[in-house]
């Protein structure tokens, strides 16, 4: 998973940066809010821990930016020194998941980012199998079908297939796309349309079977579920 950690203050942000990666996933540090806020218009993230008092844009602006821009599914945990019952209202309020006080513990902070991930990613590893409309996924077989009829693809176009499906409604950009599913590979940007394209072809994938697959302002993706009724 892939988490933002707003902190503007080098220790806390190391130490955050450290408690996330113990926990196998990759943090980005941002110094401040106005650099964040660009970032986000580009890329794709799974949490947020988010600092209240950082330069240009503070963390409840940025807070209240990803919840009318974002999938409201995406945890945000604030990471603060403003202990009064009045911020923590105010935060939890203006969007955040949770709320913690620094000085962090360590523990507590890997904790509660898990408990925040169970909750907004829940696994699917003991489902046989999940569905999107026609759509049905195998898991264990790692096969899909449309309108019950088996749809021959390709072991990474499964993939690609079932992360976006689990991800409708999300910007998902070219660079998010290829670092969870080609990792640190030597690919390009034109391996994600070639693989997108067969995708949207072999699923055929348009309003009359429930979704749309389109592109975004040429950074990425973004499956969405529709009414084929009003197609």
């Amino acid at each position: 998973m892939r988490i933002v950690i707003l902190e503007d203050d080098t220790g806390p942000a190391t130490m955050i940066h450290k408690a996330v990666a113990e926990l196998g996933h990759e943090g980005f540090i941002f110094g401040d809010g106005r650099a964040l806020l660009r970032e986000l218009h580009r890329d794709s993230y799974d949490l947020y821990v988010v600092d209240w008092g950082v330069p240009h844009v503070q963390g409840p602006d940025i807070v209240r930016w990803i919840r009318r821009n974002v999938d409201e599914r995406v945890p945000v945990l604030f990471v603060t020194n403003r202990d009064e019952e009045a911020d923590v209202v105010e935060g939890l309020t203006c969007g955040a998941d949770d709320y913690m006080i620094k000085p962090l513990r360590v523990q507590e902070l890997k904790a509660r980012i898990v408990a925040l991930m169970r909750r907004a990613y829940p696994s699917a590893v003991l489902q046989a199998t999940t569905e999107f409309g026609p759509y049905r996924f195998d898991l264990h077989r790692r096969e899909v079908s449309l309108h019950g009829i088996p749809v021959p693809l390709k072991p990474k176009e499964y993939q690609l297939a079932l992360f976006l499906f689990r991800n409708t409604g999300r910007l998902l950009s070219k660079d998010y796309l290829m670092a969870e599913l080609w990792g640190s590979g030597d690919i390009d940007s034109r391996t994600v349309v070639t693989h997108v394209s067969q995708l949207r072809r072999k699923l055929d994938i348009h309003p009359g079977n429930g979704f749309r697959l389109t592109p975004v302002y040429s950074l990425g993706y973004r499956l969405e579920q529709v009414d084929a009724r009003h197609e």
